[in-house]
């Protein structure tokens, strides 16, 4: 018995040397995988670190306007805004709305008769005659590209017959459509009124709805035009001073009055992203212009366009494996130059970018609940991470997953190794009884 007692004990002392053994070349993996992923932390935080100094490296400039904001004309997101929210006088920029409104509402074709009251209406004009009779579409040429006040007046007494109510209809129209809940409107060419005002916000998203239109995007972005009134035959030319003098200028309109001082919407499109910049009560015309420039500059400098997701490219989220995130139509994303965004997507399906100017929204999902998880096609969804948590699109957690494999190892074995030593002194009790 003493024989078996000391093979017994041999073969434990073996058996516990090569649990140790393994015990110890499983954690001294575990550190070398740690640094790995440490290393590759570091090597993402340096190049953060980089793309932020890049995006550093071209600054925000410094307006003396009181108000202004720059927006990705396709997705909305801001790039730059100063007092965006503030409530101020928009001066004939208000016309933009009267526009939209009339191409929403009328026909260009439709043949338009001048009231007495739209004869006379002061500021600037296009000479409309008292009975003249002239084409929507004409009226809208008058209205965008020379400013006319009297064109507004015409436009909004044949939509509404009065210009009171017609400015009723745009307060409703850029609430409804735009979003634009900050603005309310007395009349349709902006002639001062204290109760006619705007935000820098506002007018953002009004030229962003308004700038889908094709018909108001040709209208704003024509340079000249014949205009042969009844009493004024000449050629009109666009008082935005950006057409033709800053690369890629596509629109919309400008204005003044000296309780609103110089106003400015304007657009310009380079290298396959739109942007639309607003700028509310700037001391003159010309730093309006200046200031303008360097704006549009700096947006076109600074960021660069992302799509996010194709147009019916479908978004999951794990733990809710029967409802789909669908996206109607591209959601795409402005991010600074060199950025990889992170995505947030929330259960109601707003999508979100990270990036180091912030968390801003990007564009909204389709959600439908399905009865049945269908089969994923292959290529044609996207599977989130965590529910409600950031996503980098091109990240990968299989570092994760290989440390928490190796600690599982590692447990494993010193639990087994345990049991076995346990179970081999229960036998050398038994022999030492017998």
């Amino acid at each position: 018995m003493s024989i078996r007692k000391d093979e017994s004990s041999s073969l434990s002392y073996s058996w516990i040397r090569v649990m140790v053994a393994a015990v110890l070349a499983a954690l001294l993996v575990l550190p070398v995988q740690s640094r790995t992923v440490q290393a590759e932390l570091a090597s993402g935080e340096q190049e953060q670190t980089e793309q932020s100094e890049q995006a550093e490296a071209v600054k925000p400039p410094v307006l003396q306007s009181e108000a202004a904001i720059l927006i990705d004309g396709r997705s909305g997101m801001t790039m730059f805004a100063k007092n965006e929210t503030e409530r101020m006088y928009p001066a004939s920029i208000t016309k933009i709305v009267t526009a939209i409104v009339a191409l929403e509402n009328s026909d260009v074709s439709d043949i338009v008769t001048v009231s007495k009251g739209a004869r006379w209406e002061e500021g600037t004009r296009v000479y409309l005659e008292e009975g003249e009779q002239m084409s929507m579409g004409q009226l809208l040429q008058g209205l965008l590209i020379n400013s006319g006040n009297d064109a507004a007046t015409a436009i909004a007494e044949h939509i509404d017959g009065s210009k009171e109510k017609f400015a009723e209809r745009m307060t409703a129209f850029v609430r409804e459509k735009a979003g634009a809940m900050n603005s309310q409107f007395r009349n349709p060419h902006g002639l001062p009124d204290e109760e006619h005002y705007t935000t820098a916000e506002d007018m953002a998203k009004i030229a962003q709805y308004a700038m889908r239109n094709d018909k108001f995007r040709e209208i704003v972005g024509t340079k000249r035009v014949a205009w042969n009134g009844q009493t004024w035959q000449t050629t009109l030319v666009n008082h935005n001073k950006l057409l033709g003098t800053y690369e890629g200028a596509t629109g919309i309109k400008n204005g003044y009055t000296q309780a609103a001082g110089s106003t400015l919407v304007a657009s310009a499109k380079r290298d396959g992203m739109e942007l639309i910049a607003v700028i509310l009560k700037a001391p003159s015309t010309d730093l309006m212009y200046k200031e303008m420039r360097s704006l549009l500059d700096y947006g076109f400098a600074a960021y660069e366009p992302k799509m996010l997701f194709d147009e019916n490219e479908t978004y999951r989220m794990n733990g809710m494996p029967s409802v789909a995130y669908t996206a109607e139509e591209p959601i795409w994303a402005v991010v600074p130059k060199g950025e990889t965004p992170k995505l947030i997507v929330d259960t109601t399906g707003v999508v979100r970018v990270v990036t180091s100017s912030g968390v801003k929204e990007a564009g909204r999902f389709q959600v439908s609940h399905e009865p049945e998880v269908r089969a994923l096609a292959a290529g044609s969804e996207k599977a989130a991470n965590v529910t409600s948590a950031s996503h980098d699109a091109s990240g990968d957690d299989s570092n994760g997953v290989m440390i928490g494999t190796i600690a599982g190892i590692c447990l494993l074995a010193v639990i087994g190794g345990a049991l076995y030593v346990v179970q081999l002194r229960r036998r050398n009790k038994m022999s030492d009884t017998l």
